[in-house]
């Protein structure tokens, strides 16, 4: 197998800290997390970024300083920029960090129900995103929360209007009201996917180890991180996203499959 890639989803949209005071907000606190994760195994840093207050937000300058600060202490760290933002943003402000040219950025794959609210991916939009990546050469990590999403990008870039191989994908799974996170449904996802593709698998809050130790024994990445769960364990928060990624490494350890760094990461993402 190849080494293990994790990536650490540090503070998402939604999560605040009234649900776990580790949870960032402020450009301190994006680095100190961003560092926690790089010093236990992480070689990619997915980046939502918010005010100080905690309210999400999409201002390109926002992103510059926070990815800036934290390559300044994670060497050689890949960077992913959400353009998914927060429910409820228009289209143009999810797409403010592809101006700063970043090498990858997430591309959400469809329209789903998101708990309570509906997260708007429709076809015309993701044809738009996709547009601007390959305008600005940034290689999608194509989110699919759903089978149905996983078709409607590989029509789309068989059309050409989605950058196409090789292809990065994340398999987010157990949202509320989104596929349920099986290793059934892991598993059949993945089978779906372009010859020569690389997968990464995120398991929504009980889920998340599960699915994590799953995708590793298959070969796939994975990813971590308050974003998606602020639990070590039931009933134990997290206290930090390097503690959440250290418990991802410590299962690759138990079966001998060997952690990526950030350069062995850029080789098996295509991006050296």
């Amino acid at each position: 197998m190849e080494k293990l890639i994790i990536t650490a989803a540090i503070c998402g949209a939604e999560v605040t800290k009234a649900q776990n005071s580790a949870v960032p907000y402020t450009l301190d606190e994006m680095v100190r997390e961003a560092k926690s994760s790089y010093d236990a195994g992480a070689a990619v840093i997915h980046v939502h970024v918010r005010w100080d207050d905690g309210t999400p937000t999409q201002d390109r300058e926002r992103f510059r300083t926070v990815m800036e600060e934290i390559r300044a202490v994670c060497p050689g760290v890949v960077l992913i920029p959400s353009t998914g933002g927060a429910v409820g943003m228009t289209a143009e402000e999810r797409l403010q960090p592809t101006e700063l040219f970043p090498e990858m950025a997430t591309l959400d794959c469809g329209t789903c129900n998101f708990g309570d609210d509906v997260f708007q991916n429709d076809i015309p939009t993701i044809r738009a995103f996709g547009k601007r990546m390959l305008q600005n050469h940034i290689k999608p990590e194509y989110e699919c929360f759903e089978m149905g999403h996983l078709d409607t990008v590989l029509t789309l870039a068989g059309r050409g209007e989605l950058p196409s191989a090789p292809m990065q994908f994340n398999f987010v799974l157990g949202v509320p009201g989104c596929m349920s996170a099986t290793v059934g449904n892991l598993s059949w996802m993945v089978g779906a996917i372009p010859d020569g593709s690389t997968w990464t698998a995120t398991g929504i809050g009980r889920y998340a180890f599960p699915i994590a130790a799953a995708a590793i024994s298959m070969g796939g990445n994975v990813r971590v991180g308050f974003e998606d769960n602020l639990y070590l364990a039931r009933g134990v928060p997290a206290r930090s996203n390097g503690e959440l990624v250290k418990k991802a490494a410590d299962l690759a350890a138990l079966v001998g499959r060997p952690v990526a760094g950030p350069m062995e990461a850029r080789e098996i993402l295509g991006l050296s």
